[in-house]
């Protein structure tokens, strides 16, 4: 098995990405599958043309995007992309999109296709905090989940896809008062558990439990 992990550039004003500093760091065989890594820009459609061209090159069984969620105390596996781009902030290249279609001839959403609670089952079993997220915003975040979905259903078949969010690195903290963070170290452990999970439930069900919320 093959799986292709992504990971931003920092943005919005931060000097790292806790993401690309972690997917850097991944060994190159997790659970026995192959796993290579690429940079993709904090900018809408550039990043989903870099992710397309690495499918293509890779030809991968699995892509899995991470990206910063500061604020955020755990590691959020998502559980839907919407089709819409609605910038609260500038991406790096200045574009700012309000309410703006993804793929005019792609679904209203695209639900993961990555096992996210046994995902998350096995992050908390190795210590760390995790649970479900069924919002992966308006920006580029959402916006790369969305469109790798679109590329594996409309390009890639067979293709399995998802996002996850990470929290801040904890150096990224030392001026943010009562901010999540996490060691570098500890993200790293736990996209590991996550990949390792999605090897082990790529040809099963995902785990039946609680992950929903009520607001």
């Amino acid at each position: 098995m093959k799986i292709l992990v992504t990971g931003f550039d920092p943005f919005g004003g931060e000097p790292v990405n806790p993401a690309l500093e972690a997917v850097k760091q991944l060994p190159a065989s997790i659970a026995g599958a192959q796993v290579n890594w690429v940079e993709v820009p904090t900018v809408f459609y550039k990043s989903a043309q870099v992710l397309e061209e690495k499918i293509a090159a890779y030809q991968p069984d699995v892509v899995l995007c991470i990206g910063q969620a500061g604020g955020r105390f755990g590691l959020t596996p998502e559980r839907v992309a919407i089709n819409q781009d609605d910038a609260r902030i500038p991406d790096n290249d200045g574009n700012q999109p309000i309410d703006i279609a993804i793929r005019e001839d792609g679904e209203a959403a695209y639900f993961t296709t990555l096992p996210i609670k046994a995902m998350v089952e096995a992050i908390k079993a190795a210590g760390l905090p995790a649970s479900v997220s069924n919002t992966a915003g308006t920006f580029v975040c959402n916006h790369l989940m969305y469109q790798a979905l679109y590329l594996a259903d409309k390009k890639f078949p067979g293709l399995k896809a998802g996002f996850m969010h990470i929290p801040f690195m904890t150096e990224q903290v030392v001026d943010k008062p009562n901010t999540a963070s996490m060691g570098l170290a500890d993200i790293i452990k736990g996209i590991e558990a996550a990949i390792a999970a999605i090897v082990s439930y790529h040809d099963k069900e995902d785990v039946k439990a609680i992950g929903g919320e009520t607001h």
